[in-house]
Protein backbone atom coordinates (compact mmCIF):
# COMPACT_ATOMS: atom_id res chain seq x y z
CA UNK A 1 0.00 0.00 0.00
CA UNK A 2 2.30 2.83 -0.86
CA UNK A 3 2.37 6.12 -0.54
CA UNK A 4 -0.60 6.04 2.46
CA UNK A 5 -1.58 9.09 4.19
CA UNK A 6 -0.20 10.33 7.48
CA UNK A 7 -3.93 9.72 8.64
CA UNK A 8 -3.84 6.12 8.31
CA UNK A 9 -0.11 5.64 9.43
CA UNK A 10 -0.75 7.32 13.07
CA UNK A 11 -3.93 4.97 13.21
CA UNK A 12 -1.38 1.37 12.58
CA UNK A 13 0.84 2.72 15.11
CA UNK A 14 -1.64 3.78 17.78
CA UNK A 15 -3.00 0.37 16.96
CA UNK A 16 0.20 -1.14 18.33
CA UNK A 17 0.13 1.45 21.51
CA UNK A 18 2.90 3.50 19.50
CA UNK A 19 2.84 7.65 19.34
CA UNK A 20 5.15 9.22 16.71
CA UNK A 21 7.15 11.83 15.96
CA UNK A 22 5.49 14.00 12.49
CA UNK A 23 8.77 13.31 10.63
CA UNK A 24 8.71 9.58 11.65
CA UNK A 25 5.05 9.24 10.56
CA UNK A 26 5.93 11.14 6.79
CA UNK A 27 9.26 8.83 6.50
CA UNK A 28 6.62 5.66 7.21
CA UNK A 29 3.79 7.06 4.77
CA UNK A 30 6.17 7.52 2.28
CA UNK A 31 8.47 4.14 2.48
CA UNK A 32 7.71 1.84 -0.60
CA UNK A 33 6.00 -0.50 1.61
CA UNK A 34 4.55 1.36 4.63
CA UNK A 35 3.27 -1.54 6.09
CA UNK A 36 6.06 -3.65 6.30
CA UNK A 37 8.31 -0.18 7.47
CA UNK A 38 5.30 0.08 10.46
CA UNK A 39 5.88 -3.42 11.44
CA UNK A 40 9.74 -2.59 11.15
CA UNK A 41 9.46 0.57 13.18
CA UNK A 42 7.91 -0.86 15.97
CA UNK A 43 10.34 -3.83 16.04
CA UNK A 44 13.13 -1.18 16.33
CA UNK A 45 11.82 0.66 18.81
CA UNK A 46 13.43 0.17 22.13
CA UNK A 47 10.89 -1.11 24.92
CA UNK A 48 11.16 1.53 26.97
CA UNK A 49 10.61 4.23 24.24
CA UNK A 50 7.40 6.01 24.86
CA UNK A 51 7.56 7.32 20.67
CA UNK A 52 8.91 5.83 17.98
CA UNK A 53 11.24 8.84 15.98
CA UNK A 54 12.56 9.72 12.89
CA UNK A 55 15.87 7.68 13.92
CA UNK A 56 14.19 4.57 14.47
CA UNK A 57 12.79 4.88 11.07
CA UNK A 58 15.47 5.38 9.11
CA UNK A 59 17.01 2.41 10.78
CA UNK A 60 13.85 0.22 9.91
CA UNK A 61 13.60 1.39 6.66
CA UNK A 62 16.71 0.20 5.90
CA UNK A 63 16.19 -3.30 7.40
CA UNK A 64 12.17 -3.49 5.99
CA UNK A 65 12.41 -6.95 4.84
CA UNK A 66 13.46 -8.39 8.22
CA UNK A 67 10.47 -6.21 9.22
CA UNK A 68 8.00 -8.47 6.99
CA UNK A 69 8.36 -11.76 9.10
CA UNK A 70 5.30 -13.37 10.59
CA UNK A 71 4.41 -11.11 13.91
CA UNK A 72 3.77 -13.97 15.76
CA UNK A 73 7.76 -15.37 15.92
CA UNK A 74 9.49 -15.70 19.43
CA UNK A 75 10.16 -11.83 20.66
CA UNK A 76 8.00 -10.35 18.73
CA UNK A 77 4.61 -8.54 20.30
CA UNK A 78 1.53 -9.89 18.27
CA UNK A 79 0.26 -7.13 15.57
CA UNK A 80 -3.52 -7.32 14.99
CA UNK A 81 -5.52 -4.82 12.74
CA UNK A 82 -8.42 -2.90 13.88
CA UNK A 83 -11.81 -5.04 12.45
CA UNK A 84 -10.12 -7.87 11.16
CA UNK A 85 -11.56 -11.23 11.83
CA UNK A 86 -9.32 -13.63 13.66
CA UNK A 87 -9.65 -17.57 12.82
CA UNK A 88 -8.07 -18.81 16.16
CA UNK A 89 -7.73 -17.83 19.46
CA UNK A 90 -4.78 -15.49 20.53
CA UNK A 91 -3.37 -14.28 23.77
CA UNK A 92 -1.81 -11.41 25.12
CA UNK A 93 -1.53 -11.08 28.95
CA UNK A 94 -4.08 -13.46 30.71
CA UNK A 95 -7.02 -12.30 27.64
CA UNK A 96 -7.99 -14.55 25.48
CA UNK A 97 -10.54 -14.59 22.97
CA UNK A 98 -10.78 -18.71 22.11
CA UNK A 99 -13.54 -19.65 20.14
CA UNK A 100 -15.54 -23.37 20.46
CA UNK A 101 -17.09 -25.69 18.02
CA UNK A 102 -20.65 -23.84 17.25
CA UNK A 103 -18.12 -20.47 18.00
CA UNK A 104 -15.77 -18.27 15.72
CA UNK A 105 -13.51 -15.73 17.18
CA UNK A 106 -14.36 -12.55 15.79
CA UNK A 107 -12.39 -9.98 17.86
CA UNK A 108 -8.76 -9.25 17.68
CA UNK A 109 -6.46 -8.37 20.58
CA UNK A 110 -4.94 -4.67 20.52
CA UNK A 111 -1.41 -5.28 22.59
CA UNK A 112 -0.20 -2.32 23.15
CA UNK A 113 2.55 -2.34 25.48
CA UNK A 114 2.51 -1.60 28.72
CA UNK A 115 4.43 1.61 28.78
CA UNK A 116 2.73 3.15 25.91
CA UNK A 117 2.29 6.63 25.93
CA UNK A 118 -1.55 6.00 26.43
CA UNK A 119 -0.87 3.93 29.81
CA UNK A 120 1.62 6.96 31.19
CA UNK A 121 -1.50 9.51 30.61
CA UNK A 122 -0.07 11.38 27.74
CA UNK A 123 -2.41 12.49 25.30
CA UNK A 124 -1.22 12.24 21.84
CA UNK A 125 0.14 15.05 19.19
CA UNK A 126 -2.93 14.57 16.96
CA UNK A 127 -5.58 14.96 20.15
CA UNK A 128 -8.30 17.31 19.82
CA UNK A 129 -10.31 18.87 22.32
CA UNK A 130 -13.55 17.58 21.21
CA UNK A 131 -14.44 20.78 19.15
CA UNK A 132 -13.02 19.48 16.13
CA UNK A 133 -14.96 16.40 16.00
CA UNK A 134 -16.81 15.30 13.13
CA UNK A 135 -19.42 13.24 14.53
CA UNK A 136 -23.35 14.31 13.96
CA UNK A 137 -25.34 13.16 16.62
CA UNK A 138 -28.14 13.37 14.07
CA UNK A 139 -27.08 10.38 12.80
CA UNK A 140 -27.20 7.84 15.34
CA UNK A 141 -30.18 5.67 16.52
CA UNK A 142 -30.61 4.50 19.96
CA UNK A 143 -33.29 2.48 21.70
CA UNK A 144 -33.81 0.54 25.33
CA UNK A 145 -35.99 -2.31 25.53
CA UNK A 146 -36.79 -4.52 28.31
CA UNK A 147 -35.98 -1.76 30.65
CA UNK A 148 -38.11 -2.75 33.86
CA UNK A 149 -36.79 0.20 36.30
CA UNK A 150 -40.20 1.50 37.76
CA UNK A 151 -42.54 -1.37 36.47
CA UNK A 152 -41.65 -4.13 39.53
CA UNK A 153 -45.21 -5.04 40.48
CA UNK A 154 -43.98 -8.18 42.39
CA UNK A 155 -44.93 -8.29 46.43
CA UNK A 156 -42.51 -11.76 47.03
CA UNK A 157 -45.40 -13.69 47.60
CA UNK A 158 -45.95 -17.57 46.05
CA UNK A 159 -48.27 -16.28 43.53
CA UNK A 160 -46.04 -13.92 41.91
CA UNK A 161 -43.33 -16.74 41.58
CA UNK A 162 -46.06 -18.48 39.83
CA UNK A 163 -46.91 -15.89 37.57
CA UNK A 164 -43.10 -15.66 36.99
CA UNK A 165 -42.53 -19.32 36.15
CA UNK A 166 -45.65 -19.31 33.92
CA UNK A 167 -44.36 -16.86 31.75
CA UNK A 168 -41.16 -18.51 31.82
CA UNK A 169 -42.76 -21.47 30.11
CA UNK A 170 -44.96 -20.31 27.94
CA UNK A 171 -42.47 -17.74 26.14
CA UNK A 172 -39.96 -20.24 26.16
CA UNK A 173 -42.16 -23.50 24.59
CA UNK A 174 -43.30 -21.41 22.09
CA UNK A 175 -39.83 -21.13 20.61
CA UNK A 176 -40.02 -25.29 21.58
CA UNK A 177 -42.94 -25.91 20.04
CA UNK A 178 -41.57 -25.55 16.13
CA UNK A 179 -39.17 -27.99 16.43
CA UNK A 180 -41.36 -30.77 18.64
CA UNK A 181 -44.91 -32.45 18.35
CA UNK A 182 -45.47 -31.12 21.81
CA UNK A 183 -48.16 -32.75 23.90
CA UNK A 184 -48.91 -31.46 27.90
CA UNK A 185 -47.78 -33.84 30.86
CA UNK A 186 -51.82 -34.97 31.25
CA UNK A 187 -52.28 -36.12 27.92
CA UNK A 188 -49.18 -37.97 27.81
CA UNK A 189 -50.19 -39.48 31.03
CA UNK A 190 -53.24 -40.74 29.03
CA UNK A 191 -51.37 -42.15 25.93
CA UNK A 192 -51.03 -45.87 25.36
CA UNK A 193 -47.51 -47.67 25.98
CA UNK A 194 -45.47 -47.56 23.01
CA UNK A 195 -46.58 -44.49 21.69
CA UNK A 196 -44.32 -41.47 20.63
CA UNK A 197 -44.43 -38.43 22.71
CA UNK A 198 -42.81 -35.25 22.76
CA UNK A 199 -42.85 -32.95 25.97
CA UNK A 200 -41.81 -29.25 27.15
CA UNK A 201 -41.47 -28.41 30.40
CA UNK A 202 -39.43 -26.39 32.92
CA UNK A 203 -36.88 -29.22 34.32
CA UNK A 204 -37.71 -29.92 38.24
CA UNK A 205 -35.28 -32.37 38.48
CA UNK A 206 -32.07 -34.47 37.23
CA UNK A 207 -30.76 -37.42 38.85
CA UNK A 208 -28.80 -40.24 38.33
CA UNK A 209 -29.71 -43.81 38.64
CA UNK A 210 -28.03 -46.86 39.84
CA UNK A 211 -27.19 -47.96 36.41
CA UNK A 212 -25.70 -45.22 35.03
CA UNK A 213 -28.69 -43.52 33.37
CA UNK A 214 -30.74 -39.95 33.85
CA UNK A 215 -33.95 -39.67 35.31
CA UNK A 216 -35.21 -35.86 34.21
CA UNK A 217 -38.28 -34.91 35.55
CA UNK A 218 -40.45 -32.20 33.46
CA UNK A 219 -43.13 -29.87 34.92
CA UNK A 220 -45.80 -27.47 32.30
CA UNK A 221 -49.04 -26.24 33.33
CA UNK A 222 -50.42 -29.27 33.57
CA UNK A 223 -48.47 -31.44 36.00
CA UNK A 224 -45.06 -33.45 35.91
CA UNK A 225 -43.57 -36.45 33.57
CA UNK A 226 -40.26 -38.02 33.88
CA UNK A 227 -37.83 -38.98 31.15
CA UNK A 228 -35.80 -41.61 31.11
CA UNK A 229 -31.85 -40.53 29.33
CA UNK A 230 -30.51 -44.16 28.91
CA UNK A 231 -26.82 -43.78 29.22
CA UNK A 232 -26.27 -45.54 25.37
CA UNK A 233 -28.19 -42.80 23.71
CA UNK A 234 -25.30 -40.57 23.31
CA UNK A 235 -26.99 -37.61 25.05
CA UNK A 236 -24.49 -37.28 28.02
CA UNK A 237 -23.00 -34.37 27.06
CA UNK A 238 -26.98 -32.74 26.63
CA UNK A 239 -27.06 -34.06 30.13
CA UNK A 240 -24.25 -32.56 31.10
CA UNK A 241 -26.00 -28.72 30.34
CA UNK A 242 -28.84 -29.47 32.21
CA UNK A 243 -29.64 -26.63 34.59
CA UNK A 244 -32.73 -26.39 36.82
CA UNK A 245 -35.79 -24.57 35.76
CA UNK A 246 -34.22 -24.21 32.88
CA UNK A 247 -36.69 -25.05 29.69
CA UNK A 248 -36.69 -28.06 27.32
CA UNK A 249 -37.88 -30.30 25.20
CA UNK A 250 -37.77 -33.85 25.03
CA UNK A 251 -38.93 -36.86 22.41
CA UNK A 252 -39.25 -40.23 23.18
CA UNK A 253 -41.05 -42.81 23.66
CA UNK A 254 -43.91 -44.22 26.00
CA UNK A 255 -42.67 -47.08 28.24
CA UNK A 256 -45.14 -50.64 27.86
CA UNK A 257 -47.23 -49.00 31.05
CA UNK A 258 -47.00 -45.69 29.63
CA UNK A 259 -45.95 -44.18 33.27
CA UNK A 260 -42.26 -42.84 32.13
CA UNK A 261 -40.84 -41.45 28.70
CA UNK A 262 -37.37 -43.20 27.31
CA UNK A 263 -35.81 -40.26 25.77
CA UNK A 264 -34.58 -40.26 21.91
CA UNK A 265 -33.44 -36.89 21.92
CA UNK A 266 -33.10 -32.98 24.07
CA UNK A 267 -33.39 -30.00 23.06
CA UNK A 268 -33.01 -26.26 23.88
CA UNK A 269 -34.60 -23.38 22.79
CA UNK A 270 -30.91 -22.06 21.49
CA UNK A 271 -30.22 -19.49 19.09
CA UNK A 272 -30.58 -20.38 15.38
CA UNK A 273 -28.15 -21.02 13.16
CA UNK A 274 -29.67 -19.18 10.43
CA UNK A 275 -29.45 -15.99 12.69
CA UNK A 276 -28.07 -13.19 10.52
CA UNK A 277 -27.41 -10.48 12.59
CA UNK A 278 -27.69 -6.35 11.77
CA UNK A 279 -25.79 -3.68 11.20
CA UNK A 280 -25.30 0.01 11.31
CA UNK A 281 -25.37 2.08 7.92
CA UNK A 282 -22.07 4.05 8.54
CA UNK A 283 -18.65 3.19 10.22
CA UNK A 284 -19.51 3.62 14.24
CA UNK A 285 -18.40 1.92 16.91
CA UNK A 286 -19.31 1.11 20.35
CA UNK A 287 -17.17 1.12 23.80
CA UNK A 288 -17.82 -2.36 25.96
CA UNK A 289 -17.08 -2.09 29.50
CA UNK A 290 -17.72 -3.20 33.35
CA UNK A 291 -16.74 -3.30 36.69
CA UNK A 292 -15.21 -0.38 36.72
CA UNK A 293 -15.49 -0.33 40.83
CA UNK A 294 -14.97 3.44 41.70
CA UNK A 295 -14.28 3.36 45.68
CA UNK A 296 -12.21 0.46 45.89
CA UNK A 297 -8.25 1.08 47.04
CA UNK A 298 -7.63 -1.25 43.62
CA UNK A 299 -9.52 0.63 41.01
CA UNK A 300 -6.95 1.73 38.47
CA UNK A 301 -7.80 5.77 38.21
CA UNK A 302 -4.65 5.99 35.85
CA UNK A 303 -5.68 2.82 33.03
CA UNK A 304 -9.41 4.61 33.22
CA UNK A 305 -7.51 8.19 32.46
CA UNK A 306 -5.53 6.59 29.60
CA UNK A 307 -8.90 5.15 28.42
CA UNK A 308 -10.66 8.72 28.22
CA UNK A 309 -7.66 10.23 26.74
CA UNK A 310 -7.86 8.03 23.90
CA UNK A 311 -11.47 8.61 23.94
CA UNK A 312 -10.33 11.87 22.92
CA UNK A 313 -8.08 11.35 20.08
CA UNK A 314 -9.05 10.95 16.31
CA UNK A 315 -8.30 7.17 16.08
CA UNK A 316 -11.71 7.52 18.34
CA UNK A 317 -13.55 9.45 16.88
CA UNK A 318 -15.81 7.08 15.34
CA UNK A 319 -16.55 5.70 19.28
CA UNK A 320 -19.70 7.60 19.58
CA UNK A 321 -21.31 5.06 21.95
CA UNK A 322 -20.16 3.82 25.74
CA UNK A 323 -22.05 0.68 26.64
CA UNK A 324 -21.18 -0.12 30.79
CA UNK A 325 -22.00 -3.35 32.16
CA UNK A 326 -22.52 -2.91 35.81
CA UNK A 327 -20.79 -2.43 38.84
CA UNK A 328 -19.67 1.43 38.53
CA UNK A 329 -18.69 1.56 42.17
CA UNK A 330 -17.35 -1.33 44.40
CA UNK A 331 -20.07 -0.46 46.85
CA UNK A 332 -20.18 -1.24 50.37
CA UNK A 333 -20.33 -4.59 52.69
CA UNK A 334 -20.94 -7.07 49.84
CA UNK A 335 -18.04 -9.11 50.67
CA UNK A 336 -16.28 -10.11 53.96
CA UNK A 337 -14.13 -7.50 55.33
CA UNK A 338 -14.98 -5.53 51.92
CA UNK A 339 -14.38 -1.94 54.56
CA UNK A 340 -10.42 -2.96 54.80
CA UNK A 341 -10.13 -2.25 50.78
CA UNK A 342 -12.31 0.70 50.27
CA UNK A 343 -10.65 4.06 49.58
CA UNK A 344 -13.91 5.86 49.95
CA UNK A 345 -16.03 4.06 52.01
CA UNK A 346 -19.33 5.97 51.79
CA UNK A 347 -21.91 4.70 48.64
CA UNK A 348 -22.83 8.08 47.85
CA UNK A 349 -19.53 9.44 47.60
CA UNK A 350 -18.39 6.72 45.76
CA UNK A 351 -21.25 7.14 42.98
CA UNK A 352 -20.20 10.92 42.69
CA UNK A 353 -16.10 10.25 42.37
CA UNK A 354 -17.65 8.07 39.27
CA UNK A 355 -19.40 10.46 38.32
CA UNK A 356 -16.38 12.84 37.98
CA UNK A 357 -14.69 9.93 36.52
CA UNK A 358 -17.40 9.73 33.37
CA UNK A 359 -17.39 13.14 32.97
CA UNK A 360 -13.85 12.68 31.24
CA UNK A 361 -15.59 10.53 28.54
CA UNK A 362 -16.36 12.81 25.56
CA UNK A 363 -19.82 15.29 26.07
CA UNK A 364 -21.35 14.05 23.06
CA UNK A 365 -20.50 10.50 23.38
CA UNK A 366 -23.99 8.31 24.05
CA UNK A 367 -24.34 6.38 27.36
CA UNK A 368 -25.91 3.81 28.51
CA UNK A 369 -25.53 2.01 31.94
CA UNK A 370 -27.10 -1.17 34.00
CA UNK A 371 -26.32 -1.52 37.29
CA UNK A 372 -24.72 -4.78 39.10
CA UNK A 373 -24.39 -6.65 42.29
CA UNK A 374 -22.11 -4.24 43.60
CA UNK A 375 -24.53 -0.88 42.96
CA UNK A 376 -26.89 0.41 44.90
CA UNK A 377 -29.43 -1.46 44.52
CA UNK A 378 -31.68 -4.51 44.77
CA UNK A 379 -29.48 -7.95 44.65
CA UNK A 380 -32.41 -9.61 42.83
CA UNK A 381 -32.98 -9.61 39.40
CA UNK A 382 -34.31 -8.23 37.47
CA UNK A 383 -32.70 -4.57 38.87
CA UNK A 384 -34.35 -1.97 38.49
CA UNK A 385 -31.93 1.24 37.36
CA UNK A 386 -31.11 3.23 40.76
CA UNK A 387 -33.24 4.89 42.71
CA UNK A 388 -33.83 8.67 42.01
CA UNK A 389 -30.92 10.07 44.04
CA UNK A 390 -28.43 7.78 42.60
CA UNK A 391 -29.80 8.55 39.16
CA UNK A 392 -29.26 12.55 39.86
CA UNK A 393 -25.55 11.80 40.85
CA UNK A 394 -24.89 9.84 37.85
CA UNK A 395 -26.67 12.79 35.17
CA UNK A 396 -23.60 13.00 33.11
CA UNK A 397 -24.12 13.38 29.43
CA UNK A 398 -27.29 12.62 29.48
CA UNK A 399 -26.63 8.61 30.48
CA UNK A 400 -29.39 6.60 29.83
CA UNK A 401 -29.46 3.79 33.06
CA UNK A 402 -31.52 1.05 32.80
CA UNK A 403 -32.48 -2.37 34.53
CA UNK A 404 -30.13 -5.17 34.55
CA UNK A 405 -30.85 -6.53 32.11
CA UNK A 406 -31.70 -4.32 29.21
CA UNK A 407 -31.42 -4.58 25.31
CA UNK A 408 -30.08 -1.73 23.80
CA UNK A 409 -30.36 -1.21 19.36
CA UNK A 410 -27.81 0.80 18.86
CA UNK A 411 -27.87 1.65 15.10
CA UNK A 412 -29.44 -1.56 13.94
CA UNK A 413 -27.56 -3.68 16.20
CA UNK A 414 -29.52 -5.12 19.20
CA UNK A 415 -26.75 -5.65 21.72
CA UNK A 416 -28.12 -7.52 24.99
CA UNK A 417 -26.42 -5.99 28.26
CA UNK A 418 -27.06 -8.31 31.64
CA UNK A 419 -24.23 -7.88 34.63
CA UNK A 420 -23.74 -11.38 34.50
CA UNK A 421 -24.34 -12.79 38.22
CA UNK A 422 -25.55 -15.95 37.04
CA UNK A 423 -22.41 -17.02 35.47
CA UNK A 424 -21.01 -18.01 38.71
CA UNK A 425 -23.70 -20.38 38.41
CA UNK A 426 -23.50 -21.97 34.93
CA UNK A 427 -19.75 -22.22 36.26
CA UNK A 428 -20.14 -24.05 39.10
CA UNK A 429 -22.61 -26.68 37.98
CA UNK A 430 -21.18 -27.55 34.04
CA UNK A 431 -18.30 -29.04 33.51
CA UNK A 432 -15.13 -26.79 32.84
CA UNK A 433 -14.70 -27.34 29.30
CA UNK A 434 -18.29 -26.03 29.13
CA UNK A 435 -17.85 -23.04 31.24
CA UNK A 436 -15.06 -21.81 32.99
CA UNK A 437 -13.79 -18.03 34.66
CA UNK A 438 -11.13 -18.33 31.79
CA UNK A 439 -13.24 -18.46 29.07
CA UNK A 440 -16.44 -16.92 30.50
CA UNK A 441 -17.88 -16.11 26.91
CA UNK A 442 -18.38 -20.14 27.04
CA UNK A 443 -20.38 -19.79 29.94
CA UNK A 444 -22.26 -17.15 27.90
CA UNK A 445 -23.03 -19.39 25.20
CA UNK A 446 -24.79 -21.54 27.31
CA UNK A 447 -26.92 -18.78 28.68
CA UNK A 448 -27.84 -18.59 24.72
CA UNK A 449 -28.47 -21.96 24.38
CA UNK A 450 -30.92 -21.93 27.26
CA UNK A 451 -32.60 -17.97 25.88
CA UNK A 452 -32.30 -16.82 29.64
CA UNK A 453 -29.45 -15.12 31.70
CA UNK A 454 -30.67 -16.26 34.74
CA UNK A 455 -32.41 -19.96 34.23
CA UNK A 456 -31.35 -21.96 37.69
CA UNK A 457 -33.76 -21.08 40.57
CA UNK A 458 -32.42 -21.06 44.32
CA UNK A 459 -29.19 -20.51 44.37
CA UNK A 460 -26.53 -17.85 44.08
CA UNK A 461 -28.80 -15.71 41.64
CA UNK A 462 -31.46 -14.15 43.08
CA UNK A 463 -34.73 -14.01 41.34
CA UNK A 464 -37.55 -11.48 42.14
CA UNK A 465 -41.05 -12.86 40.87
CA UNK A 466 -42.52 -10.15 38.29
CA UNK A 467 -45.58 -10.08 36.19
CA UNK A 468 -43.16 -10.81 33.54
CA UNK A 469 -39.96 -12.99 33.39
CA UNK A 470 -37.80 -10.22 32.27
CA UNK A 471 -34.03 -12.64 32.27
CA UNK A 472 -35.91 -14.76 29.41
CA UNK A 473 -33.94 -13.79 25.96
CA UNK A 474 -37.16 -14.07 23.83
CA UNK A 475 -35.42 -11.68 21.16
CA UNK A 476 -32.25 -13.23 19.70
CA UNK A 477 -29.43 -10.61 19.88
CA UNK A 478 -26.40 -9.73 18.11
CA UNK A 479 -24.25 -8.74 20.48
CA UNK A 480 -24.77 -10.00 23.95
CA UNK A 481 -22.41 -8.14 26.40
CA UNK A 482 -22.02 -8.89 30.02
CA UNK A 483 -19.15 -8.53 32.91
CA UNK A 484 -19.12 -9.69 37.09
CA UNK A 485 -16.80 -11.87 36.61
CA UNK A 486 -13.78 -9.78 36.07
CA UNK A 487 -12.66 -12.06 32.87
CA UNK A 488 -11.71 -10.76 29.94
CA UNK A 489 -13.14 -13.31 26.67
CA UNK A 490 -15.36 -13.18 23.60
CA UNK A 491 -16.14 -15.02 20.78
CA UNK A 492 -19.62 -16.16 18.17
CA UNK A 493 -22.37 -18.50 19.47
CA UNK A 494 -24.62 -19.11 16.28
CA UNK A 495 -23.54 -15.79 14.91
CA UNK A 496 -24.08 -13.69 18.30
CA UNK A 497 -21.07 -11.74 19.45
CA UNK A 498 -20.78 -13.16 22.89
CA UNK A 499 -18.32 -10.64 25.03
CA UNK A 500 -17.62 -10.40 28.78
CA UNK A 501 -15.41 -6.91 29.19
CA UNK A 502 -13.24 -7.62 31.96
CA UNK A 503 -12.67 -5.09 34.75
CA UNK A 504 -10.85 -1.58 36.11
CA UNK A 505 -10.14 -2.80 39.09
CA UNK A 506 -6.38 -5.02 40.05
CA UNK A 507 -6.61 -7.92 41.71
CA UNK A 508 -8.14 -7.14 45.59
CA UNK A 509 -6.80 -9.66 48.68
CA UNK A 510 -10.72 -10.59 48.37
CA UNK A 511 -9.74 -12.23 44.74
CA UNK A 512 -6.73 -13.13 45.80
CA UNK A 513 -8.17 -15.81 48.55
CA UNK A 514 -10.73 -16.97 46.27
CA UNK A 515 -8.00 -16.97 42.76
CA UNK A 516 -9.56 -14.81 40.96
CA UNK A 517 -6.51 -13.31 38.78
CA UNK A 518 -8.57 -9.91 36.97
CA UNK A 519 -8.22 -8.99 33.03
CA UNK A 520 -8.13 -5.08 34.15
CA UNK A 521 -7.81 -2.09 32.19
CA UNK A 522 -9.78 -3.46 28.49
CA UNK A 523 -11.56 -1.99 26.43
CA UNK A 524 -13.53 -3.93 23.99
CA UNK A 525 -14.48 -1.68 20.73
CA UNK A 526 -16.41 -2.91 18.73
CA UNK A 527 -17.85 -1.86 15.14
CA UNK A 528 -21.44 -1.65 14.68
CA UNK A 529 -21.26 -1.99 11.11
CA UNK A 530 -19.27 -4.94 10.76
CA UNK A 531 -19.51 -6.57 14.42
CA UNK A 532 -15.82 -7.22 14.04
CA UNK A 533 -14.19 -5.84 17.54
CA UNK A 534 -10.42 -4.63 18.40
CA UNK A 535 -9.59 -4.63 22.40
CA UNK A 536 -7.49 -1.99 23.37
CA UNK A 537 -5.52 -2.22 26.62
CA UNK A 538 -4.96 1.01 28.78
CA UNK A 539 -3.04 -1.08 31.86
Amino acid sequence: MPLESNARIAKALAERGYNAEREAVTLLAGAPDPTAAVAAAVDRTPDDALRITADHVREAIGDADRSAASPDEPGQSPVETEGSTGTGSRETGAASGAATNDATDSATLDSSPADSPTADNETPDAATDGSERSRDPDLRDLEVGNDMTGRSTGTGEYADFVTTFRDRYERLSKILRGRVNHRPAEAIADMPGGSDAAMIGLVNDVRSTKSGHWLVELEDTTGTFPALVMKDKGLADVVDEILLDECVAVEGTLADDAGILFADSLHFPDVPRTHRPGGADRHVQAALISDVHVGSDEFMADAWHSFTDWLHTPEADPVEYLLLAGDMVEGVGVYPNQDEELDIVDIYEQYEVFAEHLKEVPADTEVVMIPGNHDAVRLAEPQPGFNDEIREIMDVHDAQIVSNPATVSVEGVEVLMYHGVSLDEVIAELPEEKASYDEPHKAMYQLLKKRHVAPQFGGHTRVAPEERDYLVIEDVPDVFHTGHVHKLGWGKYHNVLAVNSGCWQAQTDFQKSVNIDPDAGYAPILDLDTLDMTVRKFS
